[in-house]
């Protein structure tokens, strides 16, 4: 488990988990070190995949259905043992939607609560609509990536840094750009649903969220751009939401 899962604070006694995933290129550290800040009966396991960090030299992931595959055979036996929930951020929220997907109707498993963030819904018009960016030349593809803000300006301008950390963005835009989910005819859950965005971000179908649980939903808008869960300020904020939901679920869940 410790290739595909981060877990910077091990707590066997904890009564409920966060499993984050990854923003396209990213690892898991930042998430990680979560554990660290949430109280000590939350555990968080922190999503690595393929090319980066510790699994530097494995070849990346082509589609959304591997990733799926793994992140499920490697978690099914603990989410199955007790509470968990689910945050993912951009690229991360398309991730965390397909495993729960994956969870719930082939193992009738889902979580106590899902935080999604910087994410139209994977079936909505404006998702379909928006333009790929993976296909655009290294000039522009770093044009754009410094025009959403989030990435330090001396990574973008050092080429060393930037020939690894590249393919592993390219390669998460390109699962996320090909992964294709049709507007559920029933919800696919029963839990609450929280969206999360920045207000100066492009603009999002976060309202389209709605139609995959059952359950609560909630939009929650923050200053800043597309990495406004960045701002130590935001975080502060979305970490204590997510504590206060997963005491919620916790208190139900018993």
């Amino acid at each position: 488990m410790e290739t595909v899962i981060s877990c910077f604070r091990k707590r066997p006694d904890a009564v409920a988990r966060l499993i984050c995933f990854p923003w396209a290129g990213g690892g898991s550290i930042h998430y990680a070190r979560w554990g660290n800040v949430f109280r000590s009966s939350f555990e968080v396991f922190a999503v690595r995949l393929p090319g980066r960090e510790s699994r530097s030299r494995e070849p990346f992931f082509q589609n959304m259905q591997q990733i799926v595959d793994e992140v499920v055979s490697v978690l099914l036996p603990l989410l199955q043992e007790k509470p968990f929930a689910l945050f993912g951020h951009s690229f991360g929220a398309f991730t965390s939607f397909a495993v729960a997907d994956a969870l719930k109707k082939v193992h009738n498993v889902e979580p106590v609560h899902m935080f999604v963030s910087g994410a139209s819904a994977p079936y909505s018009e404006t998702r379909m609509k928006s333009p790929k960016r993976g296909d655009l030349s290294d000039e522009d593809f770093l044009s754009w990536l410094t025009s959403i803000g989030g990435t330090p300006p001396e990574l973008l301008a050092n080429p060393e840094v930037l020939r690894l950390f590249l393919p592993a963005l390219k390669a998460d835009l390109h699962v996320v750009e090909n992964y294709r989910c049709n507007k559920p005819d029933r919800p696919v859950l029963s839990c609450p649903v929280t969206c999360f965005d920045g207000k100066d971000d492009v603009p999002h179908d976060l309202h389209a969220w709605r139609d995959v649980t059952s359950g609560d939903f909630t939009i929650r808008m923050f200053d800043g751009a597309h990495f406004y869960l960045k701002d130590s300020g935001n975080e502060k904020i979305i970490l204590d939401y997510i504590t206060k939901h997963l005491e919620t679920s916790e208190m139900d869940y018993l």
